[in-house]
């Protein structure tokens, strides 16, 4: 069975950034293996940046069975995050 990766773009001096990252970290936390997460510093990797189009930080970007499920490009608080995982995580093991 495939899981959702999610990926946090973010960058060290970003305040948004951070507290995007706490909600993902508390998140992932709770859901356990239903979620691969992948951290990106965007200073770090400018290819995946370049990659993945991104315009602004933070971004997230949801992935399943390697293709973009869900691009989010503000930031969300943890409920609304889980509620968003669990329901693509939902959909695909139907």
């Amino acid at each position: 069975m495939a899981r959702l990766v999610l990926i946090d773009f973010y960058s060290e001096w970003c305040g948004p950034c951070r507290e995007q990252t706490a909600a993902v970290d508390e998140v992932t936390g709770r859901l356990g293996d239903r979620v691969e997460v992948q951290k990106v510093d965007v200073a770090e990797r400018r290819d995946l940046v370049s990659a993945y189009r991104l315009t602004t930080v933070p971004t997230i970007v949801i992935e399943m069975d390697g293709k973009v499920v869900k691009r989010l490009e503000r930031p969300v608080d943890a409920e609304t995050l889980e509620s968003l995982l669990n329901s693509l995580a939902d959909d695909h093991e139907t």
